[in-house]
């Protein structure tokens, strides 16, 4: 297999939520790519940690924090990354958050609204801020992180799966927007997956037991198998793929059960 399919060396990458999980798995993965990255949460000294780790293993991080629910925050992150390198070639807005769990009726404006700016809001402030670098530069790719909670119904994370639902709808919009300008768009919608945010599933054994028998491969994922899809999604072997929902949920959202 030609190798220069899943490189990214010479590429710059900014990748938020990596400070752990998901996020973090994305950007080892692009950082053994040959990718320099942007590590990116709230909390800067999460992002220096992840960074400083991240380059005693060789790969070329830097820590930017920024706080997703605030406008001016996001701006800011896009303008240092835009200062410090020039540009970017790779996106992937994977901070997620889930304050609501329960009854849509139930959820609060504060919910409503703290989940759909930092699901939601915040990946096309950042898209639009950074996707016309991409274009100058002759193309790029965005990768944002959805959710199977938005392609079926949800009794506990109803909010949630709006917002990731939206989410999917966001990367179909804008890969027609910038499909012209060889930029490419695309979501990932996770299942169960082995993480701090899934604990509560995975935690709690007769829960899990029961999603388990409805999920065809019979285990949650890991993040470095969702990590393995976003790096084909912004390298030249998914240079033919755009406004797509790629689903890694070990067969949930197609088994019937048996």
């Amino acid at each position: 297999m030609n190798q220069d399919l899943f490189s990214l060396a010479g590429k710059t990458a900014l990748i938020t939520g990596a400070t752990r999980g998901i996020g973090l798995a994305i950007a080892r993965a692009y950082g053994r790519a040959g990718a320099r990255l942007v590590i990116s949460s709230e909390n800067i000294d999460d992002c220096r940690r992840v960074a400083s780790t991240l380059s005693r293993e060789g790969i070329d991080a830097w820590p930017m924090s920024a706080d997703l629910g605030q406008q001016a925050d996001v701006n800011a992150l896009a303008d240092a990354v835009l200062d410090h390198f020039g540009g970017l070639d790779a996106l992937v807005c994977n901070a997620g958050v889930a304050p609501h769990m329960g009854p849509l009726a139930a959820a609060c404006d504060r919910d409503w609204d703290t989940t759909f700016t930092i699901n939601l809001r915040s990946a096309l402030w950042l898209s639009t801020a950074l996707i016309p670098s991409m274009a100058a530069r002759g193309g790029g790719s965005v990768v944002l992180m959805a959710s199977i909670a938005g392609v079926r119904g949800n009794k506990s994370l109803g909010l949630y799966g709006l917002s990731k639902a939206a989410l999917a709808q966001l990367a179909r919009n804008l890969a027609v927007e910038w499909g012209p300008a060889n930029v490419r768009v695309n979501a990932i919608s996770p299942g169960v997956i082995q993480t701090e945010f899934a604990r509560p599933l995975t935690d709690a054994p007769a829960l899990l037991e029961k999603r388990l028998a409805l999920t065809p491969l019979r285990r949650v994922g890991t993040p470095e198998e969702v990590a393995g899809m976003a790096l084909l999604l912004v390298t030249p072997a998914g240079g033919f793929m755009t406004g797509q929902n790629f689903i890694v949920d070990g067969g949930t959202t197609i088994g019937d059960g048996n």
